[in-house]
């Protein structure tokens, strides 16, 4: 399946089950193994969206971190088929644009995202077509009093493991409206594809055969430098995002063909830092020739600059299940480091400071107050 550079270390807590469970105390490792049952699920909840909106002139998504990232996957895995803008919103507020004809997709999976919540405010005042997406909390709560179409999800998950449940019915909405289509097919052909990964993948493949505990090994000791292209830019932004809430290291993201106009220059002079990055290159059997070129120039003039190179190549036939693949595999390859670094990857405890000491301001309080008043 992969890769470039593999390094397997003997006598790895990656191949020992006991230890991984005690340093994954909260199970991160389930969500990955599940994540077809998790798509599939998100599917059938998903047929149960009914609406009646207009066809909108351009498509709003509002969301932050885990719940917002389903929105860049959407974008990208529309880019080619849908024939109206698709926009990603991480404001409190919508862009100067939206209105009546736009179509304001609200997701926040714990419903209590301050900055979605005043998305969705904002959405109200310029009378936008709305649909939320949320598995509970202020936004469900507010879209049932003023009859704003909603999906509720199952509740329980971190945002981030939530993706099935937050990506998933956004394309089955614009489905159903018949802005997109092949959305079902696609969906099923992924879920078979990720039960395969999953297994092949599996806490108790040993590192020897397991292509994320490889990846995890590789990328060990480094910030890894996640670079996509097309379908692939909104991949490579989740992996890193991955790496970042997962493994609780730096790591950051870039996609073709922008990066050979900037990024690749800032390895010239590099030196001893350099060999602190390594590189995840996303890759593709069907990517255009143009883009195949770039990435095996770019990773010649690279390979002396950074630590190590890793291609990651995509599974299945259509951009769903290709783009899903790598998703799987950033996945489990950052739940696999945190492991590494002997860190439960679950807790967010910097995220969970930052937002006791944010809410002391009291923007989310006037918000809701605003919302009350609807």
């Amino acid at each position: 399946m992969i890769w470039g550079v593999c390094l397997v270390l003997s006598g790895s807590v990656l191949d020992d089950i006991d230890e991984m469970s005690e340093i994954d105390k909260s199970n991160m490792l389930s969500f990955c193994a599940k994540a077809s049952h998790h798509y599939r699920e998100a599917a059938r909840l998903s047929d149960g969206i009914s609406v009646s909106f207009r066809n909108p002139e351009n498509i709003v998504v509002c969301g932050m971190g885990g719940s917002g990232i389903g929105g860049d996957l959407l974008k990208d895995w529309a880019r080619e088929d849908a024939s109206l803008s698709i926009e990603v919103n991480r404001e409190y507020s919508l862009p100067a644009y939206a209105k009546e004809d736009t179509l304001a997709l609200i997701v926040s999976y714990s419903g209590e995202t301050e900055e979605t919540l005043g998305a969705f405010l904002d959405a109200l005042r310029r009378k936008c077509m709305i649909f939320c997406i949320s598995s509970g909390g202020s936004l469900i709560e507010f879209a049932k009093k003023l009859k704003v179409p909603y999906l509720q999800i199952p509740a329980g998950m971190p945002p981030r493991a939530a993706l099935p449940y937050l990506f998933i019915p956004s394309l089955m909405l614009l489905e159903k409206m018949h802005v997109v289509s092949g959305v079902s097919e696609q969906s099923s052909e992924a879920s078979d594809i990720l039960e395969n990964l999953s297994k092949m993948n599996s806490p108790g493949v040993p590192a020897r055969d397991n292509s994320c505990k490889k990846v995890a090994l590789a990328v060990y000791g480094t910030v890894p430098v996640v670079y996509g292209f097309g379908v692939f830019r909104g991949v490579a932004q989740r992996i890193k995002q991955q790496f970042n809430e997962n493994s609780k290291i730096p790591s950051k993201w870039e996609y073709f063909s922008e990066l050979d106009h900037n990024e690749v220059v800032g390895w010239e002079a590099a030196g001893n830092l350099g060999l602190s990055f390594s590189a995840i290159v996303l890759r593709d059997k069907s990517e255009p020739d143009a883009v195949r070129t770039r990435i095996e120039t770019t990773k010649g003039l690279m390979k002396s600059s950074v630590s190590k190179i890793v291609e990651v190549w995509a599974q299945g036939d259509s951009k769903l299940a290709r783009m899903l693949s790598t998703v799987c595999v950033g996945d489990f390859s950052s739940v696999y480091l945190a492991i590494l670094h002997g860190i439960d990857p679950t807790p967010v405890s910097t995220i969970d400071r930052l937002k006791i000491e944010i809410g002391k301001q009291g923007a989310r309080d006037k918000i809701i107050d605003e919302l009350k008043e609807f």
